[in-house]
C-alpha cells in the first residue's frame, strides 16, 4: 500500500484471497477475453488494456479475477504497489478526507499507485462527487503509466447519471463482457472444485450438475456444496441418476428435464451453437483448441492468446505448430528433471509451465544434469593394507585421513620427485575409502584435468552447478598440486573449493613433486592452507603404482543408485600415461621450479598401520625418512 499523506485515515483495503488465483480460474470460451486482458495487466501493467472494465452479471467471477490480478501481481518481492478495493470503501475514504479538509492528500495517495483494482462501480451513480474525484484519480495514473481495473455488474453505458467524461475514459481502454459459462466449461468448474476440496465424484455426475441452468457460478458452487455434504455425512458417494432429485429441492432454479420448452431451448442453443462454430475460421477453431487444451494442464498459452483478437496470423500453421512442439519440450524436461532428481525445485516453478521460456527450462536441465554428473572412481589396485614399500609415517596419515571420524591431519599433502609415488599413495587411500564409505562422494583428480574441467562449464554456462557439485565431495584427491603455479583463475576456485570442504569438515589429500614452499607463482592463501596441514615427504621404492580411474555412467538414472558406476566401465590409463592438449589459455608457459625440502611432522598417537600377513613389512632395500630433527633421525637397514 502506498505512504498514507496528510493525515489521511488508511482505507480499509481488502486483502486479495489468497485462493483465487489465475490457476484456480477455469477458462472457458466465456471469459477467456477476461482472463487473457486481466493476465496481461497483472504481467505487464499499464503497458496496454487500460482501463479494463470487466462487467458481468453477479457471480461468474469478476471479483475472482480482480483477486487474481493482486496475487499474481504481488508475488514479485518489492513489486508494484497494488490497491485493491470495493467501491464502498474508495466512497468511505472519500467521506473522510472530505470531512477533515485533506482531499488533495487523498488524491495524491491515490497517485501513487501502480495498480488500482476497484470492484462494484455501478454504485457510483449518484455519487457526482466520487466520480470527479475519480475521474482526477483515473487521469493521473494513466498519465503516470499506472494500471487501472475496475469491475461492475453492468457496461459503463449503463450505469445511471454515469458523467460522460467517465464513460469516455473506459472506452478509451478495453471493456469486457464476462458471460456464463457453457457445459464444458461448468463441468470442468466442478471437477477442479471436487479436486480442490478432496472430493472424488461418480462418473457422470460433474456433467449432470452442469446441465443445470443455474444462474451463476456461485449458484453452481452452492449446489455442488450439496453433494459434497451428501457425501460426507452419509458416507457414499452421490450417483448421477440422484443428480436432478436433489437439486429440485431447494434448488435456485428448477431444472428443465422432462419440460418441452427447456427441450427445445436446449435443441435451439446447440444448433446455435454448431452454427457459430461452422463459421469460426479454421485458424481462430485451431487456436481455441490448442489454448483450451495447454491451459487444462496448467501451461501458459499467452503466446497464441495475444493473436486471438488480431486478423489471420502469417503462417499461423507453423506458430501453432512451434507451439505444441514447445508444450512437447517442457514436458521431456519436467520429466527429465523429476528422474534426475532436480535439487533446485524452486526455479523450476513457472519455467516449466511457461512455452515461452523454453530456453530457460533447457538452461535448467544442463545445469541439473552437471550437478547430477558422477565423479569418476577409481580402478582396480592396492589399497593402504595392501600397500608396500612405503613409509610407515605416510602409510599411518592417510589411513588416518581416511578412517577417522575427525582426522587431524587435514588437508595430507604428501610429495616425492617421483610423481608416480604420491599417485600410488593417493591411489591407495581413495581404494580404502570407496571400500568403507560406499555412499560418500570422493573425488579424484589432478589440477590439470580441474582446470580443463572449469573451462568446460564456463564454456556450457554451468560453472554455478559445476562449483556445487565439486563443493559437495567428502573426500578430494588431487594430485599434480605443482601444476597450480602455471593457471590462474584455476587457482582461486580451487581455494574457493579447499574452503567449502573445510567448511564441511570434509578430507582433502593432494600429492605433488615438491612441497608447497617449493611451488612458484601460487597463491599464498593456498600455501598456508597447504601447510596448515600435514606435509610429507613419501619414497614409495619399487612400490609405486598408478592411479587407475574408471568412468561413472554420464546419466545418472542409468547407474546404480544415485552415484553409482556404470555396469561397463571404460578403462582410463594411468594419469601419468595422458596427455593434456589444449589448454585454452588457462596454463602459462612457467615451468617446474623450486626446490624439494621436505618438511614432516611426527603421529606420535597415529592408530597402527595396516598389515599383510599379519605384521607390517616393507619393501626388500633400506627405508629412510628424512627428518627435520636430525637427533631424531631414523634409518633401519633389513637383513
Amino acid at each position: 500500500m502506498a505512504p498514507v499523506k496528510g493525515g489521511v485515515i488508511p482505507p480499509a483495503m481488502t486483502d486479495p484471497d489468497p485462493k483465487l488465483t489465475f490457476d484456480s480460474f477455469v477458462v472457458g470460451p466465456a471469459n477467456r477475453l477476461a482472463s487473457a486482458a486481466a493476465r496481461r495487466a497483472a504481467e505487464s501493467p499499464g503497458t496496454s488494456y487500460n482501463p479494463l472494465f470487466l462487467y458481468s452479471a453477479s457471480g461468474l467471477g469478476k471479483s475472482h479475477i480482480l483477486n487474481a490480478i493482486a496475487n499474481h501481481a504481488g508475488r514479485v518481492e518489492g513489486g508494484p504497489r497494488i490497491e485493491y478495493m470495493a467501491l464502498e470503501g474508495y466512497l468511505s475514504e472519500l467521506t473522510s478526507a472530505l470531512e477533515s479538509g485533506e482531499r488533495d492528500a487523498f488524491r495524491d495517495r491515490y497517485a501513487e499507485l501502480d495498480i488500482l483494482l476497484l470492484d462494484d462501480v455501478q454504485f457510483l451513480a449518484g455519487q457526482p462527487e466520487a466520480q470527479e474525484m475519480l475521474l482526477r484519480t483515473l487521469d493521473q495514473l494513466s498519465s503516470g503509466g499506472s494500471q487501472i481495473v475496475l469491475a461492475s455488474d453492468r457496461p459503463p453505458a449503463d450505469i445511471n447519471g454515469l458523467d460522460a467524461r467517465l464513460v469516455s475514459r473506459f472506452s478509451g481502454g478495453l471493456i469486457v463482457d464476462i458471460a456464463a459459462p457453457e457445459l464444458e466449461t461448468r463441468v470442468a468448474i466442478i471437477r477442479k472444485k471436487a479436486e480442490e476440496r478432496g472430493q472424488v465424484l461418480d462418473e457422470g455426475v460433474a456433467e449432470a450438475l452442469a446441465r443445470i441452468p443455474f444462474r451463476n457460478v456461485r449458484e453452481l458452487g452452492g449446489s455442488l456444496n450439496k453433494v459434497f455434504a451428501t457425501q460426507d455425512l452419509e458416507g457414499r458417494r452421490v450417483s448421477a441418476g440422484e443428480v436432478a432429485d436433489m437439486m429440485r429441492d431447494g434448488a435456485p432454479i428448477p431444472t428443465l428435464s422432462g419440460d418441452e420448452f427447456g427441450s427445445f431451448l436446449s435443441d435451439l442453443s446447440t444448433t446455435v451453437a454448431a452454427t457459430v462454430e461452422a463459421q469460426e475460421e479454421a485458424w481462430r477453431r485451431a487456436f481455441r483448441e490448442a489454448i483450451d487444451g495447454a491451459e487444462r494442464e496448467g501451461f501458459s498459452a499467452k503466446r497464441l492468446q495475444n493473436l486471438e483478437g488480431l486478423s489471420e496470423p502469417n503462417e499461423w500453421e507453423s506458430v501453432l505448430h512451434t507451439f505444441h512442439d514447445d508444450v512437447a519440450r517442457l514436458r521431456e524436461i519436467e520429466a527429465d528433471l523429476d528422474r534426475l532428481g532436480n535439487p533446485w525445485p524452486e526455479a523450476a516453478k513457472g519455467v516449466l509451465k511457461d512455452p515461452d521460456r523454453v530456453p530457460e527450462a533447457e538452461a535448467l536441465l544442463t545445469s541439473v544434469r552437471e550437478r547430477r554428473r558422477p565423479f569418476r572412481r577409481l580402478g582396480p589396485g592396492a589399497d593402504l593394507e595392501g600397500l608396500d614399500g612405503f613409509a610407515m609415517i605416510a602409510v599411518r596419515a592417510s589411513h588416518q585421513l581416511v578412517f577417522d571420524e575427525k582426522p587431524e591431519y587435514n588437508p595430507l599433502y604428501v610429495w616425492a620427485t617421483d610423481p608416480k609415488i604420491g599417485q600410488a599413495l593417493l591411489g591407495a587411500a581413495g581404494r580404502s575409502f570407496q571400500g568403507v564409505q560406499g555412499e560418500a562422494r570422493m573425488a579424484v583428480t589432478s589440477v590439470r584435468e580441474f582446470a580443463d574441467d572449469f573451462i568446460r562449464a564456463l564454456g556450457d554456462g554451468v560453472a554455478g552447478a559445476w562449483r556445487e557439485r565439486w563443493w559437495t565431495v567428502d573426500l578430494l584427491l588431487v594430485h599434480g598440486v605443482e601444476e597450480l603455479s602455471e593457471t590462474e583463475r584455476a587457482q582461486d576456485e580451487f581455494f574457493h573449493l579447499f574452503e567449502a570442504l573445510k567448511r564441511r569438515g570434509a578430507r582433502v589429500m593432494l600429492a605433488a613433486d615438491r612441497p608447497p614452499s617449493g611451488i612458484e607463482s601460487i597463491d599464498e592463501r593456498l600455501r598456508s592452507r597447504f601447510e596448515g596441514g600435514l606435509v610429507l615427504e613419501v619414497d614409495g621404492g619399487s612400490a609405486a603404482g598408478n592411479l587407475a580411474l574408471v568412468d561413472a555412467a554420464a546419466d545418472t538414472a542409468e547407474t546404480e543408485g544415485l552415484w553409482g558406476v556404470s555396469d561397463e566401465p571404460s578403462g582410463i590409463p594411468p594419469l601419468d600415461e595422458l596427455e593434456v592438449g589444449d589448454r585454452a589459455g588457462l596454463f602459462t608457459e612457467a615451468g617446474p621450479g623450486g626446490s624439494a625440502t621436505g618438511v614432516a611432522a611426527s603421529i606420535a598417537e597415529a592408530p597402527p598401520a595396516p598389515k599383510k600377513g599379519g605384521a607390517w613389512f616393507p619393501s626388500q632395500e633400506n627405508v629412510v625418512l628424512q627428518w627435520t630433527c636430525v637427533d631424531q633421525l631414523l634409518q633401519e637397514e633389513l637383513d
